[in-house]
């Protein structure tokens, strides 16, 4: 029996944080473009049920056009499942006006509640409870499970070994261990992640179905269940499936002088990491430049704009200065650099930065 581990979808999410006015309509459109290709996919791999754990939505005012798309995805298929826990971006309700409820979307309150999937010989059981700060500390001791059963707990909220007194949406492991889980469907990380809880069980966050920005970095997509019932068994596999990732790439640009070395430090490396054009990708300029060198950032994302379908320039170099160059320089950069070095306030690099635009602005530069 196949299952799809879907979490954090955020339809109708704006992205105008990092993408223009036009971009960010597109996107709009491709996530839930996406959401209807998972269900395409449903439909080939011949899916029993969707867990959706949290966060379909993005914001509380969803389109009607984000809202039929859902509903109709779901009540057209009604030989398919869908168990949908709400996440904290999620509101109590998105059915259309006067459409009731399809028979086939189970959900789940501030209580666990538990449905039986599949009853052959062996029964597969999906748990599951939305997180609130009434009921986050009481939430693993409630839980009873059959160990007879393949069991499937369902939760939304960040991963920790213990509960938080003053965070609700906190998943803690420590106590759910030991509690007959064989799948524990996690939503909340925005990216794909994987590890064992228990003997018996695994933990897992699907991530987003899309990239929305910089900070969601990788492959994105779903999980795939291939549950056994003979064998009590759940395996899971990662399905890539966006249409756009996010890519982190850091630069090292030691050994450059200039914004035109840097340029062509981020072409070499982009070529070396084939980088898709439409994907989104941060460059981050790392390393120590030396003193004399030169980096304009406005110019540098000006000029990379149009090679990617968003991307980003951003400094996180350090400056190399060579004190010893200065010890017997009577010029007056030389003064200013042993009068810095002096200075037992400043950290090492409050002194660089400093340097460094003192020797500019008495070059006659203007610093903004």
């Amino acid at each position: 029996m196949k299952l799809i581990h879907c979490a954090d979808l955020h339809l109708d999410s704006s992205m105008t944080t990092h993408l223009t006015k036009e971009k960010a309509k597109e996107r709009k459109a491709e996530l839930l473009a996406s959401f209807n290709r998972m269900m395409e996919y449903a439909d080939r791999e011949n899916v029993s049920a969707v867990l959706i754990a949290g966060d379909l939505f993005d914001r509380k005012n969803i389109s009607a056009t984000a809202r039929n798309a859902v509903y109709h995805a779901i009540s057209t298929r009604p030989e398919m499942t869908f168990y949908y826990l709400k996440g904290n971006h999620d509101v109590r309700l998105f059915l259309p006006n006067g459409k009731e409820c399809p028979e086939n979307l189970k959900l789940f309150g501030e209580e666990w509640t538990a449905y039986v999937q599949a009853d052959e010989g062996c029964r597969l059981v999906i748990s599951g409870v939305e997180l609130c700060e009434e009921n986050h500390a009481l939430i693993a001791n409630s839980l009873t499970l059959n160990r007879e059963d393949v069991n499937i707990v369902m939760l939304h909220g960040q991963e920790a070994e213990y509960a938080a007194q003053d965070k609700a949406e906190v998943v803690p492991l420590r106590d759910l261990r030991g509690k007959g889980i064989d799948y524990l469907a996690l939503g909340h990380v925005h990216g794909y992640k994987k590890e064992t809880l228990d003997s018996r069980g695994e933990y897992c966050y699907p991530g987003c179905l899309e990239c929305r920005g910089f900070d969601e970095y990788g492959e994105h997509g779903f999980v795939l269940l291939d549950v056994d019932l003979e064998e009590k068994t759940v395996a899971s596999e990662f399905i890539p499936f966006a249409l756009r990732n996010g890519h982190y790439v850091e630069v090292d640009v030691s050994d450059c002088m200039s914004t035109a070395e840097i340029m062509d430090a981020i072409n070499e490396t982009a070529q070396r990491e084939h980088l898709p054009h439409e994907d989104f990708v941060k460059f981050v300029l790392v390393g120590e430049m030396a003193l004399a060198s030169e980096k304009d950032l406005d110019y540098l994302n000006q000029w990379i704009q149009d090679d990617y379908y968003t991307v980003k320039v951003t400094d996180k170099t350090k400056i190399r200065i060579d004190y010893e160059d200065y010890r017997n320089d009577a010029s007056l950069r030389g003064e200013f650099v042993r009068l810095v070095q002096a200075d037992e306030v400043l950290s090492d690099e409050e002194k660089a930065q400093m340097i460094q635009y003192g020797i500019r602005a008495l070059e006659g530069e203007e610093i903004e």
